[in-house]
């Protein structure tokens, strides 16, 4: 018999990390580069230039990634980390110049306890 768990619209959060970083020099565009891979290796996918996020089941996992992101701050520029619910990140309203488009779904990946 195969359990499906039931997860509340409450307790799947979202993370968005949004950031600025310079980029004049050669060495501020590999920080900047090595601190949007760093995301992507986290699990992160792009939702606009410059604006991360990452599907997290629950407030806990989302602490983790949180945590994480907090790790790979690069010493100049500025970041910003919101976690919201699925619920909250359902009521977002997302246009391709005038035409509302669907919302990412959540995360096809397989959680193992």
């Amino acid at each position: 018999m195969q359990h499906q768990q039931n997860y509340s619209n409450y307790k799947i959060m979202w993370i968005l990390v949004s950031f600025d970083l310079p980029t004049n020099t050669k060495k501020e565009r590999k920080i900047a580069s090595r601190f949007r891979k760093n995301l992507i290796e986290d699990g992160f996918v792009m939702f606009q230039y410059s604006i991360y996020m990452r599907h997290c089941n629950s407030r806990e996992n989302a602490e983790v990634h949180k945590r994480r992101v907090r790790s790979l701050l690069p010493e100049q520029g500025k970041v910003s980390v919101l976690a919201i619910t699925d619920k909250q990140f359902g009521n977002m309203e997302i246009y391709h110049g005038i035409k509302e488009v669907d919302k990412p779904g959540g995360s096809k990946q397989l959680t193992l306890f």
